[in-house]
């Protein structure tokens, strides 16, 4: 299975070693024609108003919104959660739109705000995730096809929709490997 993970800016390279140790080949992804072959897409985190300028300049938005109504499988952590989203509340920002969601960007605070939560999401693993939320947005709204598969509080932190995955936080940054291969699954099934 080939996963390229967007490359633009953030945690690729450790998207890159979480989805390896789950066996899969990975590929760094900054061009449209980079996008053929795949299997799946990481959209890690990063600043996403920055990401999307660049997803716009490098030519990337349409191909990936192509790629996805194919049917390729699409996964956003943080950043890549907000790209997904069809809604931002109060941005305009350049965007993929594919999740019918509404997002709120840095939702949980500022950097110092940062905090780490153990989850329990009987769908992706039988023990506790440990997430690592950073400036971390959230779902305050979803429509009918995504599924909240876990909150904190009312804050929905994890959504599908189909062949799209959305995180409000960082697993690549632990040695968390359950949503990376739930992704995996998803791309099975």
């Amino acid at each position: 299975m080939r996963i390229g993970v967007l490359a633009l800016q953030g945690a690729f390279r450790e998207h890159c070693r979480m989805l390896e140790k789950c066996g899969a080949e990975t590929r760094e992804v900054r061009k449209a024609e980079e996008l053929d072959g795949l299997d799946g897409l990481v959209i890690p985190g990063g600043e996403s108003t920055t990401m999307g300028k660049l997803m716009t300049e490098w030519g990337l938005l349409e191909p990936i919104r192509a790629k996805a109504a194919q049917g390729l499988a699409i996964y956003g952590t943080c950043a890549g959660m907000i790209l997904l989203a069809k809604d931002i509340a109060n941005s305009e920002q350049p965007r993929l739109g594919l999740m019918d969601a509404t997002v709120v960007r840095n939702a949980f605070g500022r950097q110092r705000e940062s905090f780490e939560a153990d989850l329990t999401v009987k769908e992706i693993s039988p023990q506790p995730i440990k997430a690592v939320f950073i400036r971390a947005p959230y779902i305050e709204a979803a429509g009918a096809g995504v599924t909240a598969l876990a909150k904190v509080g009312e804050k929905i932190v994890i959504a599908r929709q189909g062949k799209l995955l959305a995180t409000a936080f960082h697993p690549e940054l632990t040695q968390e490997e359950s949503v990376h291969r739930y992704f995996l699954q998803m791309i099975q099934e």
